[in-house]
C-alpha cells in the first residue's frame, strides 16, 4: 500500500500544492485524486506566477478577456477562478462525503491587501461569491491586520484558509480569531459551521538558520516549532471554548500544515511529511514530493499530543543563540513580501503575454 493511502487512512488528509490549467486539462489532477488519496489543493501567487509563465494552456483566456477589456489583478482573477471552481468540482464528492471537512481548495486574496484589514475583508467576500462554490477556502494571512479580517470573514459566513502563520502564537492568534467568529455567529442566531484551517509553515524555519547553529540541529527547528503548535492545537480541541461551540454545531479549525517540501538537498525528500503525520490535520504537499511520498510503503510515526521533544530541542536552539519569536515574525513578515514579489511578477506576466498576444492577433 502507497504511504500516501497510509496517511489518509490514519486520518490526515493530503492535499496538493499546486494548481495549473496543464494539472487540469491532462487529467493529472484527477488521477492524483483516484491513486494517490489527494482530497483537496491550495495555491498562492508563487504557484500561478510559475503556472502562467511555464505554460501556453491560459494565452487563449488572456487573449479572450483582454479582448473584453480585462487586466490586471480583474484578468488574473478570473484565470484563478477558471482553474480552481474545476478543481472543486473535481474534489466536491469529496467534501459532500466527508460533510464538508475535506475536498477543499483555496484561492489568496491580493497579498497587497495582507496589512489592509478593511479591504482584505471586502475581497474575502467577493472572492468568495464569485468562486460559487461551497468548498473554496479564502486565504487571509495571519498578520496582525489579518486578524480581524478573519474574524469578520469567519462572521460572514466565509471559509478561511488562514495562511503565513510561523509559531504557536501566531497559529494561536488565528484560532482565537476563528472562534471569535463563530461566537459571534451563534449569538446572532446563525448557523456556526463555517469551516477553516490555519496553516503552519515548516520548510522556511531551518534554512533561515542554516550555517548558523551546530550541525546536531541541523533541519530540527521547523519540526519542533511545528510539535509546539500541534501540542496547542491538541489542547484546544479538549478545550471548554471549543466542546461549546461543538455544542451549536460548529466544527473546530483543523491546522493545515504547509511548506512542506524540503529545502536542503541532503535531506530526505519527505523530511517534514514524515514527522508530521497527525489525524485531524492536513498536510499540503508540492508535487515532487507528493510523488516522493507515494513511491514509499510506510509512513511517520504519529505525533504525540504533548508536544514530545520540542520544547527540549527548543531550548537548545536558544541556547545557540536563535530568538524564535522575533524569527517567527521575520519569516512572516517575509512571506507576506515574497508573495507581494510574486504577484508583481505575475502580473507582468500576464501583460507582457498580452501584449504578444494582442500584436500576434
Amino acid at each position: 500500500m502507497k504511504a500516501t493511502q497510509l496517511l489518509h487512512d490514519q486520518g490526515q488528509s493530503l492535499w496538493l500544492d499546486n494548481i495549473t490549467r496543464d494539472l487540469l486539462n491532462t487529467g493529472t489532477l484527477k488521477r492524483y485524486i483516484d491513486e494517490l488519496s489527494v482530497t483537496g489543493l491550495t495555491s498562492n501567487p508563487t504557484i500561478f506566477d510559475q503556472a502562467i509563465k511555464n505554460s501556453s494552456a491560459y494565452d487563449a483566456g488572456i487573449a479572450e478577456k483582454l479582448g473584453r477589456g480585462a487586466a490586471g489583478e480583474g484578468l488574473f482573477f478570473e484565470l484563478a477562478l477558471e482553474d480552481l471552481t474545476r478543481a472543486a468540482d473535481l474534489f466536491r464528492p469529496i467534501h459532500d462525503r466527508t460533510n464538508g471537512v475535506d475536498g477543499w481548495v483555496s484561492l489568496e486574496v491580493s497579498p497587497l491587501l495582507a496589512f489592509d484589514t478593511a479591504s482584505t475583508i471586502r475581497a474575502a467576500k467577493d472572492l468568495f461569491a464569485r468562486a460559487a462554490r461551497p468548498n473554496v477556502y479564502i486565504k487571509i494571512p495571519g498578520t496582525k491586520e489579518g486578524l480581524p479580517a478573519i474574524e469578520e470573514s469567519i462572521f460572514a459566513g466565509v471559509p478561511i484558509n488562514v495562511t503565513l502563520l510561523f509559531s504557536r502564537e501566531q497559529y494561536s492568534a488565528a484560532a482565537d480569531a476563528y472562534l471569535r467568529g463563530i461566537d459571534r455567529r451563534i449569538d446572532a442566531g446563525l448557523n456556526p459551521n463555517v469551516h477553516s484551517v490555519a496553516s503552519i509553515f515548516v520548510s522556511r524555519w531551518d534554512p533561515a538558520v542554516a550555517g548558523k547553529v551546530p550541525d546536531p540541529l541541523t533541519n530540527r527547528l521547523g519540526i519542533a516549532i511545528a510539535k509546539r503548535a500541534h501540542k496547542s492545537y491538541c489542547e484546544l480541541l479538549g478545550s471548554q471554548r471549543i466542546q461549546r461551540v461543538l455544542n451549536f454545531g460548529a466544527r473546530p479549525q483543523r491546522l493545515l500544515w504547509a511548506s512542506t517540501g524540503t529545502k536542503d538537498p541532503k535531506a530526505s525528500d519527505t523530511l517534514y511529511v514524515d514527522a508530521l503525520v497527525s489525524p485531524f490535520t492536513v498536510d499540503t504537499m508540492p508535487e515532487a514530493t507528493l510523488k516522493a511520498l507515494s513511491a514509499k510503503a510506510q509512513i511517520g510515526k504519529l505525533m504525540e499530543a504533548d508536544g514530545g521533544d520540542c520544547e527540549e530541542v527548543l531550548a537548545k536552539f536558544a541556547a545557540a543563540g536563535v530568538d524564535v519569536d522575533a524569527l517567527a515574525t521575520k519569516l512572516q513578515v517575509d512571506g507576506a513580501d515574497s508573495f507581494v514579489k510574486s504577484w508583481t511578477n505575475l502580473l507582468a506576466v500576464i501583460e507582457s503575454k498580452g501584449a504578444a498576444l494582442t500584436g500576434v492577433r
